[in-house]
């Protein structure tokens, strides 16, 4: 099998006479599957399963050949990554705050992990060593079943390390003592007096490649090491029901999953998420998106960590607003939407226009426009117009969520985000939608999606050695602008007065 599928390549050096200093490069190609190639590597064990030329099995391996050696060649360009548990997100309305989550494995043994998705912030975390934490028995997520949520303990993972304060990913090295203590850390989030605080440690996020080839014979296992959040002490929303077992930060900087994943050239700079309407959704790595999607580039503001970009008018309908333009993150671990002031005013006040009913108060509910009617009123959708006629379209603004007595009830899930001029768009108004976060391009892109999986072959199993074949990013590669694919190698040949000749197996 390996004479069949291992490039071989023999060559002879000669050393020259001659007292030029250029020298002569000289090969002989033949293809392994010719007559000659067949007769220099035929062996007992291989002579009757070489393909005849010209054959469905001749042509079918050649072309699983190329496969290979493009994965090989070309690393992660044109391949997408996927947690090892699947690509699969799902919500559980109220009971885990309205946000969409995913199982990730970590560590050596693996260990499985609930974490939510928010592209607003970057640091993975979860529940470590435990000092003051969410529940993690299932009896207390009716959502659930019987499945609990799982601890972090650093020290029973065999490829866990601890990550110095030294480290120039380390914001917190004021704090140290010495640059060999461990790094600690301290997150916190807009919802009022949430937090998560513990220690960095660096392990491994076991993933998988995610491929429609048919041809391929399974897609291939990664262990990829990140930096990990060692949450000990949680604060706020994160005590009662939201991501209790641990938070995936996708945002930009370079301590996110996704810097780590493309600075270690494993996949492109770009991941997407894909919520559909029934609380499920898809998670891809790598992912730029289809040939035909809407875009609008990134924004940079000042001590802003996050995907930011410009609104130039909020229509409702075919009618746009005046004086309603602004910045607004893109922001999955919001659950609802933010904006300015003065640009909800005007949105509120003409979705209540359409609306045959008088606004109303709800107990527990704290948006302004809420209605109860005996039908769902059909109100226009909201869209966000963008640079070169781009238009980012909420079908559905409205938000229905419970019946009372033959009676609908439904709100306007959108609030003042008390920031002049900036908004934050949540994750109930990306339903629908797949959304590509482009950081190679240093844009947004969208398009409409069912968030159908695609096909994903079940992953090979991992080899014997628990040391991840994805190291780290070095400080220097930290530092780059760009990954180089550990798939691939510089080769450097220097002769002098020398004719080198080649017979080559391809």
């Amino acid at each position: 099998m390996a004479s069949r599928s291992v490039f071989i390549l023999f060559c002879v050096l000669f050393l020259a006479t001659e007292e030029t200093l250029a020298s002569v490069f000289s090969s002989r190609m033949i293809h392994r599957f010719s007559d000659e190639g067949r007769a220099s590597i035929r062996t007992p064990s291989s002579s009757e399963s070489l393909p005849e030329k010209q054959s469905l099995e001749y042509y079918r391996l050649l072309a699983k050949s190329d496969f290979r050696r493009q994965r090989m060649n070309l690393g992660a360009k044109f391949q997408s990554l996927v947690p090892s548990e699947g690509s699969k997100t799902i919500s559980s309305g109220n009971d885990f705050g309205w946000l969409h989550y995913t199982w990730i494995d970590i560590g050596t043994p693996s260990v499985s992990f609930l974490v939510a998705l928010d592209t607003g912030s970057d640091l993975l975390w979860i529940p470590c060593n435990c000092v003051q934490c969410a529940p993690l028995t299932s009896t207390y997520y009716s959502s659930l079943a019987t499945k609990d949520l799982n601890e972090y303990n650093p020290s029973s993972s065999s490829t866990s390390k601890v990550f110095l304060c030294s480290h120039k990913l380390c914001d917190s090295a004021s704090d140290c003592e010495s640059p060999k203590e461990q790094c600690p850390y301290t997150v916190n989030y807009l919802s009022g007096n949430t937090s998560s605080s513990g220690l960095l440690v660096e392990d491994i996020l076991h993933l998988t490649y995610n491929t429609n080839n048919r041809l391929m014979n399974g897609s291939s296992s990664v262990k990829a090491r990140v930096v990990i959040g060692c949450g000990k002490k949680q604060s706020g929303d994160y005590l009662d029901g939201v991501a209790p077992d641990g938070l995936m930060g996708l945002g930009p900087a370079e301590i996110s999953v996704p810097s780590f994943l493309s600075k270690a050239g494993l996949m492109r700079n770009s991941f997407s998420l894909c919520f559909d309407e029934e609380d499920s959704g898809r998670i891809y790595f790598g992912d730029m998106g289809p040939s035909i999607q809407q875009s609008t580039p990134f924004l940079q503001l000042e001590n802003n960590s996050g995907y930011i970009v410009g609104v130039e008018a909020c229509c409702i309908g075919n009618s746009c607003l005046k004086q309603t333009s602004f910045t607004t993150f893109i922001d999955s671990g919001q659950s609802f939407t933010y904006l300015p002031e003065e640009i909800y005013r005007k949105v509120a006040l003409e979705i209540d226009r359409h609306i045959n009913a008088t606004s109303k108060s709800f107990e527990g509910v704290s948006w302004e426009y809420c209605y109860e009617s005996s039908v769902e009123p059909k109100v226009p959708a909201i869209k966000l117009k963008f640079s070169h006629n781009n238009t980012f379209v909420i079908h559905k603004p409205l938000f229905v969520f419970q019946q009372s007595q033959g009676l609908v009830q439904f709100c306007l899930p959108i609030s003042p985000s008390g920031q002049e001029g900036i908004g934050s768009i949540g994750q109930n108004y990306m339903r629908g939608y797949r959304m590509v976060f482009d950081r190679e391009n240093m844009k947004l892109r969208w398009s409409a999606s069912k968030c159908q999986e695609e096909k994903i072959e079940p992953p090979q199993a991992s080899p014997g050695s628990t040391s991840s074949p994805y190291p780290l990013p070095t400080e220097e590669q930290q530092s780059r602008g760009h990954a180089v694919s550990p798939a691939i190698a510089e080769i450097k040949i220097v002769l002098s007065k020398t004719k080198l000749f080649c017979l080559a197996y391809i």
